[in-house]
């Protein structure tokens, strides 16, 4: 559906994508996270044809986005962060105006506005300004815009900031829902977004691509790096360090916290064996009081702060 190859932007001197390529399928919803400053927007505005690459190529259905950009626009729908709605409209006459736009038929027009007044949550506001309308109406209203003519392509900008739970809640569903018959790429800070939207994740960081697979995959891959935590009374800190430390696969045991007569470990575990037993063995022949043993993969979270952060 979407091939992009060896893209590349400067801004002067600075490199805000540095040779990337990626392929995208069809019907499947893509997120694309970052770091601010990462390229995202960038990748995002070369895709929709607003930018111009410095070297590379973006190619969506056989048309490049520099022979033919027009072609590409024509078939992607694109909501920018802030979403350009005029604040003065009424919903409906915004929505008939981007409709004259996009040169919908007058025939089937109120039929489009009916569905897409529908599919977006619309129907109580028709008829209403829109500075009067909450963040997360006006993020409906911007994204029944994008959608006007039924594009093969959505293209959202952080779609869900500055919103609240209840309205990113809300707006996660419509892009699930929609997400069955379109190619959708998301940008987004919000990582349990992602989890719950996306068939598949992207991370970018300083212009390249650091991560690339399904929420599982990316997890799969940091399976042989793992925590335990214990909860122990009856022991020293020492004794534990030296008993547990010992263990093929602990890498580190760090003393967490004390309290009233119990010590707390976290144990830094670099192996794909799972060696809960021989550390309860250990426990159980010490004659220690075991509180509590909980294993704690990477999140998506720490991953994405592993993979972005500075050094």
């Amino acid at each position: 559906m979407i091939e992009i190859s060896n893209l590349t932007k400067y801004y002067g001197d600075l490199c805000a994508l540095d040779n990337i390529n990626l392929s995208i399928e069809k019907g499947m919803i893509l997120g694309l996270l970052g770091p601010n400053g990462a390229g995202k927007t960038t990748a995002l505005r070369i895709i929709t044809g607003y930018l111009s690459p410095t070297s590379g190529d973006v190619v969506a259905k056989g048309i490049s986005v520099e022979e033919d950009p027009l072609a590409i626009k024509k078939m992607i729908g694109y909501l920018p962060e802030s979403s350009p709605l005029y604040q003065d409209m009424l919903v409906f006459d915004f929505l008939n105006y981007v409709a004259d736009i996009r040169r919908i038929e007058k025939s089937g027009r109120m039929e489009r506005l009916r569905e897409l007044a529908g599919i977006c949550g619309l129907k109580e506001v028709m008829h209403r300004p829109i500075h009067e309308l909450s963040k997360g109406y006006k993020q409906r209203v911007g994204l029944a815009h994008a959608m006007m003519s039924d594009p093969e392509i959505l293209i959202l900008d952080e779609p869900t900031s500055g919103l609240d739970p209840n309205q990113i809640m809300e707006i996660r569903d419509i892009i699930k829902r929609i997400g069955k018959e379109k190619t959708i790429i998301l940008s987004t800070h919000i990582l349990s977004e992602v989890e719950a939207t996306c068939d598949r994740v992207v991370i970018i960081n300083r212009g390249r691509i650091v991560a690339d697979g399904s929420t599982g995959e990316l997890k799969e891959s940091s399976e042989s790096e793992y925590s335990i935590n214990l909860i122990l009374r009856g022991a020293s800190e020492g004794d534990v360090e030296k008993e547990l430390a010992g263990i093929e696969g602990v890498d580190g045991v760090s003393s967490v916290q004390a309290d009233n007569g119990t010590l707390s470990f976290s144990l830094l575990c670099k192996t794909k064996k799972d060696i809960r037993d021989e550390i309860y063995s250990r426990i159980k022949r010490q004659e220690w009081t075991l509180l509590e043993f909980r294993r704690e993969s990477k999140s998506l979270e720490k991953i994405f702060r592993e993979l972005t952060k500075e050094n």
